[in-house]
This record gives structure tokens, C-alpha cells and sequence, in this order.
């Protein structure tokens, strides 16, 4: 099971501290590139203005704590690096409990949670702890460290492209800037690694692959003001790939246009694998699918995922953990789910007749000589959909939508129809 091998890289990357930019991005992009070789690393200065955005400096931590009035360590970076405000400023100094609550973040709902929190900019510190251990925290002085450092540096992302026959191209990109997080977001790229392994071993490819590994939000304005105006020509289908590695459901998000090749493709595979899917609405957006279908940019990417991000109660929290919210069998799950999009984007071709009017079937032996009623076969009335539907417009997936069959069972008519010479593949 292919699932056991993405929870392997999962165990191998969850201790690394990720976010928009830093060391942990570049470690985490040097052990994909053991996987996928073929992976170019990219680094973007500080400062480098992006549309209506600024990449922002470089953060690097090495460690922080915060010490209360009795000489114990209340949090530790080295322990769980959730217990860091993201982007925190360096601190070496003692503050008075009243002081110190303004920094301090929990969630009262989930007591037992440490909260997942940011501030990439705004100039900030802040510690992060379970509510149950905030409740215990008495007046007097408190020791912070925070070993880190805001300078300009680079953001760092991952791509690879691996060329097909045709230069037009499936888009798929994933996030790489969330620490210690199972679902969202060890999930995604793990995912997408093994999925980027199998497409280069698909032979005789249709499509050219663009697979990107980002950080989310400034890392796809990054990418796409870099490349938009090629991949706006060339990409005609795509996902945005995140929160596919528990076992609980699965669910579909929109392109903002809601009728691309990817949208159609997304609800086949699901209903292929799991007739009863949670469908959202492109309102309910938050991730990467923002940037690539925004106004302007209009690429067709959908979002296939598993329990949609901010739905399952263990998002951004040390809840969402390997083993108890992300198994191999869920992830399992998220590959193949993709890997059927894939399949069915490549195998999605169009028909032409080659013929006016309906040919002559009786003499290919597909049209019995003897008219008697209801000698007509289920197996020719599709045979005779088909041929109608060979238009050169109606996709392969578009026919097998109206004749309710599923793409595995529509492909071997085409094919016998291709080889009787009745039909002609256009692409």
C-alpha cells in the first residue's frame, strides 16, 4: 500500500519547523528531492515585490522557552515547535505576568490543545500553550528566550515539470509552510511527492506536469507573478492539493468558475471512489485555490481533499497528529483519489466521427440483420450513443457522464470503435 511509504516521509518530516521561509522549507525540500530528483529548488530575495505583495525576510529559530517565577520551563520550542508564535522576534528578557498574558494564545474550547498561530507581518512575539496550562501560570516574573532571526534572505519553493507529448499542462501545487501538523499540511506534500513518482513513470504521456511546492498564500503569488501569463496559455487543468491524509471523508471544492475541465474530473473520481462526498462552494475557499483562480489569473484549479481544512476539529492544533488523525490508509486514500483525477485528465480525449449521417453497423457485424423487437442490446444502444456523441466538442468524459458509465468501461467501446474505423481520436 503505497499509503505505508507517504506516512513513512510524513514520520521522516514532522519534527522539522516550517513556515513561509527559512531552513526548515530548504530541509524539507532537500529530503523530496531524494524522492523526486528531478525537482529544481528556487529562491526568491527579500523584498522582491510580488503583484500587490513584498516577499518578507527570512525567519530562522533555534530555540526558545519561557520560564516561570518558580525556575521551570513552562513551554519549549524543542519540545513542540507549535508552542512558537510563527515569525516571533528574537527576546532575551524577564517580564511581569501582566506583561506576559498579552503574548501567551490558548484555546479555551480545546484545552488540551496548543494553538497554531502566526505573525508573519506584523514585528511580534508570542508563546502558545494548552488553556489548562495557562490556568496554572501565577503573578510574578517570567524568563523569555526566543533564539531567532528576522533578516532578509530568500523564500524558497520546489518544481518540477515533467514533459508529455503536448505542451499543454496539468497544474498541481502544494503547501510546504505549516510545522508539526499531520493533516494540514504533512499531508499535502508527502502526497504529492509519490503522486509526482507515479506521473513520471505514466508512459507516452498526453500532458506536460508543473508540480509545485510552496508556501501558502505568498508563495503562490510568488509563483504566479512570476508565471502567470504562461500558465494562464498553457494549463488546462490543475489541483491545489491539501488535507488528504485522514480517513473520515472526502471532499470537493470548486474552481471559481465551477465548470472546468478540473471540476468535472474531480466530481468523477469522487463519485467513482465514494458516492457520498462533501461538495463546497467556491465561498468556502481559504486555501491556494484563491490565488490561482482569482480575478485576472482564472487558471482552472479544483481542491480534492479528504476533511476540508478548518472542518475537522484538530485544525491547527497539536491535535493534528500522525496516527490519530493521519494514518496510511488515509492517505492512501488522498493518493488515489488524485491519481484517478489524473488518469481520467489523461485519458480524456475527444472523437470524431468518420462519417455523415449514422454508418452502416450491420456489415462491421455491430448491428444485427434481422429487425425483431427489442433485439437491440444494451451493449449497441451504448455503441450507438457513442457514435452520436463523436462530435469533435463531447468529451470522453462528457459521454461517459450522459450514458452513466464510468470512464473504464466507456474506453474499451472507443477503442473498438477506433479500430472498425468508425471514430478518429482528435486529442
Amino acid at each position: 500500500m503505497i499509503g505505508n511509504k507517504i506516512y513513512k516521509l510524513a514520520k521522516k518530516l514532522w519534527p522539522i519547523n516550517r513556515s513561509i521561509t527559512g531552513n526548515g522549507v530548504r530541509n524539507t525540500l532537500k529530503i523530496l528531492k531524494d524522492i523526486c530528483p528531478d525537482m529544481r529548488i528556487i529562491e526568491v530575495p527579500s523584498g522582491k515585490k510580488v503583484f500587490d505583495w513584498k516577499v518578507p525576510k527570512e525567519w530562522n529559530v533555534k530555540n526558545a522557552w519561557l520560564i516561570g517565577p518558580e525556575g521551570k520551563k513552562i513551554v519549549d520550542f524543542s519540545k513542540n515547535n507549535l508552542h512558537l508564535v510563527g515569525y516571533s522576534a528574537p527576546v532575551n528578557s524577564k517580564f511581569k505576568f501582566s506583561k506576559i498574558k498579552k503574548h501567551i494564545h490558548t484555546l479555551k474550547k480545546q484545552k488540551n490543545a496548543i494553538p497554531y498561530v502566526t505573525s508573519y507581518y506584523k514585528n511580534h512575539w508570542g508563546f502558545c500553550m494548552p488553556y489548562n496550562t495557562f490556568k496554572k501560570l501565577k503573578n510574578g516574573s517570567y524568563e523569555v528566550f526566543i533564539d531567532s532571526k528576522l533578516k532578509n534572505g530568500h523564500l524558497t519553493y520546489g518544481e518540477i515539470i515533467i514533459p508529455g507529448r503536448l505542451k499543454k499542462e496539468v497544474f498541481i501545487s502544494t503547501n510546504i509552510c505549516h510545522p508539526s501538523m499531520a493533516n494540514n499540511e504533512l499531508s499535502g506534500p508527502t502526497v504529492t511527492t509519490y503522486l509526482a513518482k507515479w506521473i513520471k513513470s505514466i508512459k507516452n504521456r498526453k500532458y506536460t506536469y508543473r508540480i509545485i511546492f510552496i508556501p501558502e498564500t505568498i508563495g503562490s503569488i510568488t509563483y504566479l507573478s512570476k508565471n502567470y501569463k504562461y500558465l494562464k496559455k498553457n494549463v488546462i487543468a490543475g489541483f491545489n492539493v491539501v488535507c488528504v491524509g485522514d480517513n473520515r471523508n472526502y471532499s470537493y471544492l470548486p474552481s471559481r468558475r465551477g465548470n472546468t475541465i478540473s471540476d468535472q474530473v474531480a466530481k468523477y473520481a469522487l463519485k467513482f471512489i465514494k458516492k457520498k462526498y462533501t461538495s463546497y462552494t467556491w465561498l468556502d475557499r481559504g486555501s491556494d485555490e484563491r490565488q490561482y483562480c482569482s480575478p485576472g489569473i482564472d487558471l482552472p484549479i479544483a481542491t480534492i481533499m479528504r476533511s476540508k481544512y478548518g472542518t475537522y476539529p484538530e485544525y491547527h492544533t497539536s491535535l493534528d497528529t500522525l496516527g490519530k488523525v493521519v494514518t496510511p490508509k488515509g492517505l492512501n486514500g488522498g493518493y488515489n483519489i488524485l491519481k484517478l483525477a489524473i488518469e481520467t485528465i489523461e485519458k480524456n480525449s475527444y472523437y470524431e466521427s468518420k462519417f455523415l449521417g449514422e454508418p452502416y453497423l450491420s456489415k462491421r457485424k455491430l448491428y444485427p440483420t434481422t429487425s425483431i423487437k427489442n433485439n437491440v442490446s444494451k451493449e449497441l444502444r451504448k455503441i450507438m450513443h457513442v457514435l452520436s456523441y463523436s462530435d469533435k466538442k463531447t468529451s470522453a468524459l462528457e459521454i461517459a457522464k450522459k450514458l452513466s458509465i464510468s470512464m473504464h468501461n466507456l474506453l474499451p467501446i472507443l477503442k473498438k470503435l477506433e479500430k472498425k474505423k468508425l471514430i478518429k481520436k482528435i486529442f
